[in-house]
């Protein structure tokens, strides 16, 4: 069976959704915007906020790190210095540990490589998840794994024999696996989602739950993306469209996200047992709206009944439709008025 369990909430194919807000570096390097940011998605309603760490120094090479990074949305005349300047250290980690904890929503966070899986493993974080450029990344993937904590990995810009490596390389080592089908655009077109492969990843993958790292401007494909056997939603999270920085721009905002939370958590009770059936809702609109057979006009008792006879006509109090061909031909036992409704026991 399919289950992942993060910080004690229980994910499998019978539960909710587990939404995370995708916080990334959106609060701009500045602890009160995190909170802020943090704040607002636990008011949307989601289960987890979720931080990037990096070492920058170890992560990029040197001609990387030292090259010139100028324009708008830059917080460094270099990429290295804007890298920097977005990154939190222990102190804001631990405080934003502590806040997450009162708000009673999980946080973690994205391990890019070694020495922040080691940064975050002491700090105690729930889960840890795998951005898609790691994905090839197999010497990451088995050290994550190692810790021992869920790991939910995104698949943007691979193939599947690129997630079959990482679950060969992830499961012999850590069970606790949530795949996502991920588009590595930013942000995504709805035509480069490819949904399907939900249904790819359940079949090819019986044993770990399946997920979506959304990256599209809108709320209705993380639905589709339950109903497919979606388990796990990932989405990126601004209080503010115009807030400087590379992501704001296909994050959601408050509402947005408070209304993918609210229509994910309608969805499995909207989905229903599979049932056709009658349901007590629909009795009082369906007695004024459908039709019961009536006399069309005075009819005399002995009458043998014609079409012309008979109409149908509401409130559906009376003889159904269905019964037209079984009452036409048949003699009348009594009188009848005009719009009075027909019976079975009226007829010989």
């Amino acid at each position: 069976m399919r289950e992942l369990h993060i910080d004690g909430k229980r994910i499998a194919d019978d539960t909710d959704c587990f939404v995370i807000a995708e916080i990334g570096h959106n609060h701009q390097g500045d602890i009160d915007k995190a909170k802020q940011l943090f704040k607002a998605a636990q008011e949307c309603g989601v289960d987890a906020v979720k931080l990037q760490k990096r070492d920058n120094r170890t992560l990029f090479t040197r001609a990387l790190y030292e090259s010139p990074y100028d324009n708008e949305n830059s917080f460094g005349a270099t990429y290295g210095a804007h890298r920097e300047a977005l990154e939190f250290g222990r102190d804001e980690y631990l405080e934003l540990k502590r806040y997450a904890a009162e708000l009673g929503v999980t946080m973690f966070a994205t391990a890019f490589d070694y020495r922040s899986a080691d940064f975050l493993a002491e700090l105690g974080m729930p889960a840890y998840k795998i951005a898609s450029g790691d994905l090839r990344n197999t010497p990451l993937l088995k050290y994550v794994a190692k810790l021992g904590k869920p790991m939910v990995v995104s698949t943007g810009g691979a193939d599947l024999e690129d997630v079959r490596r990482a679950y060969h390389a992830i499961m012999p080592i850590n069970t606790q696996l949530c795949l996502l089908q991920c588009t590595a655009q930013y942000p995504a077109e709805a035509k480069d989602l490819n949904l399907n492969v939900i249904t790819t990843f359940r079949q090819q993958f019986p044993d770990v739950v399946v997920g979506l790292s959304d990256h599209e401007n809108g709320i209705a494909m993380a639905v589709a993306a339950y109903v497919l056997g979606a388990r796990v939603v990932e989405k990126h999270f601004t209080v503010m469209h115009t807030w400087k920085g590379t992501d704001h721009v296909f994050s959601l905002e408050p509402i947005g996200m408070r209304k993918l939370v609210r229509d994910l958590r309608r969805t499995p009770q909207a989905m229903g047992d599979g049932v056709k059936k009658t349901l007590p809702a629909e009795k009082k609109p369906l007695l004024k709206l459908s039709k019961k057979i009536v006399a069309a006009r005075p009819l005399p008792a002995g009458r043998v009944l014609t079409e012309n006879d008979l109409a149908l006509k509401s409130p559906g109090d009376g003889l159904a439709g269905y019964e037209w061909d079984r009452v036409v031909g048949k003699k009348l036992k009594r009188a009848m008025a005009e719009d009075e409704g027909l019976a079975l026991s009226d007829l010989e």
